[in-house]
């Protein structure tokens, strides 16, 4: 499968200019359209007729094709035109290693390639409808805004032949006539940019959910599968930190309390000071130990983060950090677990590359959460220092966008050389 990507996207235009391109939308949908018909249902039809031989397969797969450039011509028609997006969902593609036949039938087995395919049907029902619809209200409006000039050149009625304001009450002549008329013509340009816009949007509409309704059910598979791969390469990489962590800290430390031991109670009966000399040793490797495994402990879930909540959580570790910081904390009380998890981490990772990295002499903190359920909570990080940061250089920063995105989370980064560095994070509650 290939990936899937939108076509460069035109601006949104505004006024005459969304009325004349409504209109060249809506006009060239009937040839386009008809185009369409006749080619795919010629192609398809002769390559139902062929199926009992082998050639008929390749005209169908060629059909099919076609269908495809009708799609990708409609999908460049909706952004150029109306300023939409339409993006192009991802086709099954043949591997390098298939054979001929292989090749050929790919096209065949590909969802959307059928769908490219009803859309050349059916999309000349829309086209015909949204080209009669505007040619018919231009001429209205057209005919009637000039009726009064080329009224003249009609030839004379004849007897019993009446206009419009006859029948309206007004009268026979032509005075009467062209004032009905003009009438009419206001009202049809007025009304002119809501009937072009409904015709415009009437055959985009179909061709949208045709023609580009997978891809958006695409982008939101790779996204959850790319959120799921995140999760997993982050928990690992936690894994292999707590890992060599735990290695070149506590169980170095474990392993000379062991030895400190042993020679304390081989010290006893021989030495006593000395042997309570190396037991005071010991015991304050011990409490080292301990101390070093609650720091560590915090790395996987901290306690205070567990026990009384985010805010609370923030509050110690800004009272704890190097680097001087002013703080904006407005959180509600309740946040899923994984929200609070993600905050916690965000703003640690952050304040340890301020302190590490920054050279930074104050830095600013703000957790603030919208109003709304199923909303967003936004982390801010500022500091003062050089700048220079960027999740490509690592500084933890390429980890803390992994983890943000196992939880639908975005990161961006403003760092410009000489500062400040801005950190925004948003996670979806």
């Amino acid at each position: 499968m290939t990936t899937t990507y939108p076509l460069p996207m035109a601006r949104q235009p505004h006024g005459v200019r969304r009325v004349l391109l409504d209109t060249g939308y809506s006009v060239s949908a009937f040839p386009v359209a008809l185009a369409a018909f006749v080619l795919v249902v010629v192609d398809l039809a002769l390559g139902i007729g062929l199926s009992v031989l082998i050639g008929g397969v390749l005209v169908l797969s060629l059909g099919v094709l076609i269908a495809r450039g009708v799609a990708r011509l409609e999908r460049i028609r909706i952004q150029a035109m109306l300023g939409r997006e339409a993006t192009t969902p991802a086709y099954l593609r043949a591997r390098p290693d298939d054979g001929f036949w292989r090749r050929q039938l790919t096209p065949l087995r590909d969802p959307q390639s059928w769908l490219d395919v009803v859309w050349s049907l059916v999309g000349l029902v829309t086209g015909t409808i949204a080209f009669a619809l505007t040619v018919a209200w231009w001429a209205a409006a057209g005919a009637g805004l000039t009726y009064w000039f080329w009224l003249r050149f009609l030839p004379e009625r004849e007897p019993g032949d009446h206009e419009l304001a006859y029948y309206l009450g007004l009268g026979d002549s032509d005075t009467a006539a062209s004032l009905v008329q003009l009438a009419l013509g206001i009202v049809a340009l007025v009304t002119l940019p809501w009937v072009v816009r409904f015709a415009a949007l009437l055959h985009s509409s179909l061709a949208t959910v045709l023609l580009s309704s997978r891809a958006e059910l695409q982008q939101e598979v790779a996204r959850v599968e790319g959120g799921r791969d995140a999760a997993r390469m982050a928990e690992a990489e936690s894994l292999r930190r707590l890992e060599r962590d735990i290695h070149d800290g506590p169980q170095q430390r474990l392993v000379r309390l062991t030895m400190d031991l042993g020679r304390a109670k081989r010290q006893m009966d021989q030495d006593p000071e000395r042997a309570a000399s190396t037991i005071d040793e010991a015991l304050s490797q011990a409490r080292e130990t301990v101390a070093e495994l609650r720091s560590l402990s915090r790395g996987i879930a901290p306690p205070l983060l567990v026990d009384r909540g985010l805010a609370a959580a923030l509050e110690e570790m800004l009272a704890q950090s190097v680097v001087p910081v002013e703080s904006r904390i407005d959180v509600p009380p309740q946040l899923p677990p994984h929200v609070e998890t993600a905050v916690y981490f965000v703003v640690a990772e952050a304040l340890t590359n301020v302190a590490k990295h920054s050279g930074a002499a104050s830095a600013s903190v703000s957790v603030t959460a919208d109003g709304t359920q199923g909303g967003w909570v936004e982390v801010r990080v500022e500091d003062d220092g050089v700048g220079g940061a960027h999740p490509a250089k690592g500084l933890g920063l390429a980890g803390l966008r992994q983890r943000l995105t196992a939880v639908d989370g975005t990161l961006e980064v403003s760092s410009p050389e000489g500062g400040p560095t801005v950190l925004l994070a948003r996670i979806p509650r």
